[in-house]
């Protein structure tokens, strides 16, 4: 008798599996469509920095196909609060918007005006200065891995003047960068040295820096609102399928509307010197 209950019970189970497969649509709640700014120009030291590009965008729902959305139509251009002058970026009816005349100026203060779909946004920040790259060289001596290859870069920090940075890796076999923000509140002065290594991770497709490898590296001098802006960033996106970290929300930049509160863009404008360099593997 208790044969035949467990198999009855058996096959109820496998019926009520088998019978599960009507698909269930969910409503996924969409934010409103908003413009994105992505204005960040850099001035690569020993270059005119003339050359300068902005690109603007809307924002797509998350499980659109359809992922180019860039923006055309619209008016931009930043002028230099301390001199006066504009420099205006042309339309490539593509999302990219250039100027070949942008005058870039150390210290001074630069606002980004966008005019679209008769609303006016702007943003204004001040270019800072960087530091020149000390020494890049690589070691197993940093990381975590004491057997895995790490690129180190080194640079010196002026004393007494309160400096934000901003160090991007990219290697040339990954998609994404790593991202670093500086604060040199316990560094002044001094020089900084920061390493980046990579531990194999087969679930996630990651492997060690071998020779040959190359990692193209990028500082620039930033504003402490950048800062902060680049924190947030980071720790949103290191705890992305975290269950038990909170909430992601969107990230709000400097960039403001002028005409419509409610109606705030996506993105950042940053004015930044820049200096680069690409290291290869032995």
């Amino acid at each position: 008798m208790m044969k035949l209950i467990y198999k009855i019970l058996l096959s109820t189970l496998i019926l009520s599996v088998v019978s599960c497969t009507d698909v269930i649509e969910v409503d996924v709640p969409e934010g409103p469509i908003r413009l994105t700014i992505e204005a960040s120009l850099d001035w690569e030291k020993g270059t005119s920095g003339n050359q300068q590009t902005i690109l603007l965008s809307t924002s797509t729902p998350y499980f659109q196909s359809q992922r180019n959305s860039a923006v055309t139509g619209a008016t931009v251009q930043v002028r230099n609060n301390d001199s006066g002058a504009v420099f205006v970026f042309q339309d490539q009816n593509d999302g990219r918007y250039t100027t070949s005349t942008f005058v870039p100026v150390m210290g001074n203060s630069y606002t980004l005006e966008v005019a679209y779909e008769g609303e006016r946004y702007t943003a204004t920040e001040t270019m800072f200065p960087v530091s020149d790259f000390s020494a890049i060289t690589q070691s197993k001596e940093d990381g975590e891995d004491d057997e895995a290859l790490e690129v180190n870069v080194s640079f010196q920090d002026p004393v007494d003047i309160e400096n934000y940075y901003f160090l991007r890796f990219q290697s040339r076999n990954d998609r994404l960068p790593e991202l670093f923000y500086i604060k040199d509140e316990f560094v002044d002065g001094n020089e900084v040295t920061f390493y980046y290594e990579k531990i194999e991770d087969e679930e996630d497709n990651i492997k060690e820096f071998e020779p040959g490898d190359t990692v193209d590296i990028v500082l620039l001098g930033i504003s402490e609102d950048y800062h902060n802006y680049l924190r947030l960033l980071v720790e949103q996106f290191e705890s992305a399928g975290n269950p038990f970290s909170a909430t992601p929300v969107a990230l709000v930049g400097n960039c403001i509307n002028t005409d419509n509160p409610d109606n705030t863009p996506y993105g950042y404008f940053r004015v930044s010197e820049k200096v680069e360099s690409s290291f290869t593997f032995e």
